[in-house]
């Protein structure tokens, strides 16, 4: 066995995870050989071995995403419709309203009681599943009217919105619009989104103008995918590079971008082989 299947076979049993953040240095002292033998091994590594062999057997499907609410544009205007199939199709039996208006004297008022507390806690559920959909639908509709540039346009016009603004706009508590819009998917124009998705806070542009972090996300997105993997850009670069495109943000400000969507700082980004 030569030197660089010995550094190939230790790396993978004891620094893998050192591997996988690219931190070769860190490999080279502790195994006390060259970096060049770990960019070697790495290679090897690379290119001979799979890091989830056994993602070729899972049994498990990619799951589907069922959207609660479509958002169709007719000419002009946007139309909502709520996904009535996955709602339960409630109703109070007749069987026991009946039973109730023919209960005479011999039955005890206890069991009458009974009949008509299951009668009204029925009614209050239906009537609280209707509420539930018709806030879903006036959110929807709220938020609509806020991000009618997205819809019309794309990413870069989606505008800053918070729970608190579509909560004032239709006369409920804050705490109401977060549960109507968690886990709720809904299908537009633009693809299928979370309802979650339309809420961000926004960030004065260098022309005045406010966008949202998910828009300047996208940007970094597309600056570190496009950049030389051999001379990958610092965070003060693409602050700078943002900057080039009207987005005025500090250093850290990219540095906090860059870290919330995965990517490696530079040095960990660089290519070497």
């Amino acid at each position: 066995m030569d030197v660089r299947d010995t550094v190939v076979e230790d790396i993978i049993t004891d620094h893998i995870e050192k591997l996988a953040s690219r931190n070769y240095k860190a490999i080279a002292r502790a195994l006390g050989v060259q970096v060049e033998d770990v960019f070697e091994a790495a290679r090897v590594i690379n290119k001979s071995l799979n890091p989830t062999p056994g993602a070729g057997f899972g049994i498990d499907e990619s799951r589907a995403i069922v959207p609660d609410i479509f958002i169709y544009k007719v000419g002009d205007e946007y139309v909502i419709s709520l996904n009535e199939d996955g709602m339960p199709k409630l109703k109070i039996s007749p069987y026991y309203r009946e039973l109730l208006k023919t209960a005479g004297a011999a039955t005890p008022d206890n069991a009458k009681g009974y009949i008509q507390d299951k009668l009204r806690s029925a009614v209050w559920l239906i009537k609280s599943v209707h509420q539930r959909q018709r806030t879903v639908y006036r959110v929807v509709e709220c938020i609509v009217r806020f991000q009618r540039e997205f819809l019309d346009q794309g990413l870069k016009y989606r505008k800053p919105l918070v729970l608190k603004d579509v909560a004032a706009e239709i006369g409920v508590h804050e705490s109401t619009v977060s549960r109507v819009t968690s886990n709720k998917y809904v299908q537009t124009p633009r693809g299928i989104f979370e309802l979650k998705y339309f809420f961000s806070n926004g960030m004065s542009s260098g022309g005045g103008e406010e966008v949202t972090s998910e828009y300047i996300k996208e940007k970094v997105r597309k600056i570190i995918e496009s950049e030389d993997p051999k001379h990958p850009l610092s965070d003060a670069q693409i602050a700078d590079k943002l900057k080039e495109t009207g987005i005025v943000v500090a250093r850290r400000t990219a540095t906090k971008y860059r870290e919330a969507m995965g990517f490696l700082s530079s040095s960990r980004r660089k290519a070497h082989f």
